[in-house]
């Protein structure tokens, strides 16, 4: 099993590292995916964030969107598996397991650092979750 460590990461990169690594059939755990990074002006994503959550269908039910900073970095994830609903896209979801803090299991055990040296124009994964 291979941990990799979120913390000041930027979140296109390591998802597509956990992608690349799911689909030849290693296991991953994403730790501190509340402190992960997203690029870009902060006003223009949070606007993205506000437009998903609003669209609804004629139906009462509209689309379910992810509120919490593991399940946001966990459906990045996923968008870069192909076809994740049958195959191989589906056997590497089942593998990838992402948490908001470093649970006790995995303290003191070497992690994949991705950090990332940013200086403006970002904002944390956890500001965009409620």
């Amino acid at each position: 099993m291979k941990i990799i460590d979120g913390k000041d990461g930027v979140l296109g990169r390591i998802a597509s590292y956990a992608a690349k690594e799911l689909l030849q059939g290693e296991e991953i755990a994403l730790v501190n995916c509340d402190k992960i990074i997203i690029t870009g002006a902060r006003l223009f994503t949070e606007e993205e964030f506000i437009k998903k959550r609003s669209r609804v269908g004629r139906m009462q039910r509209g689309p379910r969107h992810i509120r919490t900073s593991e399940k946001i970095v966990k459906r990045t994830v996923r968008g870069m598996l192909p076809n994740y609903r049958e195959g191989r896209g589906r056997e590497a979801w089942k593998r990838i397991k992402c948490y908001s803090g470093i649970p006790k299991e995995f303290e003191g055990k070497k992690m994949i650092e991705m950090k990332a040296e940013i200086k403006n124009k970002f904002a944390r994964v956890k500001e965009f979750a409620h």
